[in-house]
């Protein structure tokens, strides 16, 4: 079975002296280089209506147009992985997603994957670019996710997500006492040094996020966090750049902090907390085909629900 693609984009004019296969691997992240190198050879994916090369130089604003042909993706197996499933129809399916469930295939992760349980939830996902997924969580990270059941509604959810029009709200609990809430505007992109970290740097993506005091204890705090934009780990990130990291994170969490006098039971629990302490728990959009704005809530998970037991409790003891 396949299906046929045709989506539309405009180059912004900060592309401009991108190579346009540099600029179309952007604007149409779920696909590779090289199929979209493809796509620009052989005429599918054109350039303000003209075939052009992959090296061509682009200038920003011109409109880029893919119709192509999409055969079912078989590089990957369906497998009976249990899904909660918050709704479903037949344009879209909204997932509360556990953590240590990695979203898509990838080295050291082959199977056992969110992809691979939507293929086996519905099957024609073979025929959807990475089987409808139209963004990603972390696999340590909790919580709410849409996914596409159609090239129409994954369409219209990749443009909602460009245009930042998508809610996305978090939960996190960071290591640190916060005063108040606030913004944090500081571009990400890759470690200079590490290439598997992200940073906070200037030559990043812009990266915007919201987020307020929830609930203060000794020496944490739990916050909630709304995207503008959707960057590699940006709560992580962006918590991290304002000295906030959040517990339990391997990569930017930092140097272990424990509440002075704290019971042998919690010291233990911040320890060995097994994940960085964040779960997506709204998620708002415009239903691709009903065109009204749907949303849904998850709540905390039984272990941010413990973690937060434990350090309220240690709050009340030490007043």
């Amino acid at each position: 079975m396949s299906q046929t693609l045709d989506v539309h984009s405009r180059i912004p004019l900060d592309m401009a002296g991108y190579r346009l296969d540099q600029a179309a691997a952007e604007l149409f992240a779920d696909y590779s280089r090289e199929r979209l190198k493809g796509w620009i050879k052989d005429g599918s994916l054109t350039l303000d209506g003209a075939a052009a090369k992959p090296k061509d130089k682009v200038h920003g604003g011109e409109r880029l147009v893919l119709k192509a042909l999409i055969e079912d993706d078989t590089r990957f197996e369906a497998q009976d992985i249990p899904l909660e499933v918050v709704f479903e129809d037949d344009q879209v399916l909204v997932v509360n997603k556990p953590p240590g469930l990695v979203v898509h295939p990838a080295a050291g992760n082959p199977d056992g994957t969110l992809l691979n349980a939507l293929l086996h939830h519905f099957p024609d996902a073979a025929t959807l670019p990475r089987a409808g997924i139209v963004h990603r969580l972390d696999k340590d990270t909790s919580g709410l996710m849409v996914v596409a059941k159609s090239l129409a509604a994954h369409a219209d959810l990749v443009a909602q997500l460009q245009a930042r029009s998508v809610s996305r709200e978090y939960d996190a609990i960071v290591v640190g006492k916060m005063t108040s809430g606030g913004t944090v505007d500081a571009p990400i992109g890759r470690h200079p040094k590490d290439r598997k970290r992200q940073a906070v740097t200037a030559s990043g993506k812009p990266a915007v996020t919201h987020y307020r005091v929830v609930e203060r204890f000794r020496a944490h705090t739990h916050v909630r966090c709304k995207l503008e934009t959707g960057r590699t780990h940006q709560i992580r990130v962006h918590m991290a750049h304002r000295r906030f990291p959040l517990i339990g994170d391997p990569v930017y969490g930092g140097r272990l902090k424990l509440p002075p006098g704290a019971e042998q039971t919690l010291k233990e629990i911040l320890r060995e907390f097994p994940r960085q302490a964040l779960h997506a728990r709204r998620l708002a959009f415009v239903h691709p085909s009903r065109g009204e704005e749907v949303s849904f809530q998850a709540p905390l998970p039984d272990d941010l629900l413990m973690l937060l037991d434990f350090l309220r409790d240690d709050a009340e003891t030490m007043q």
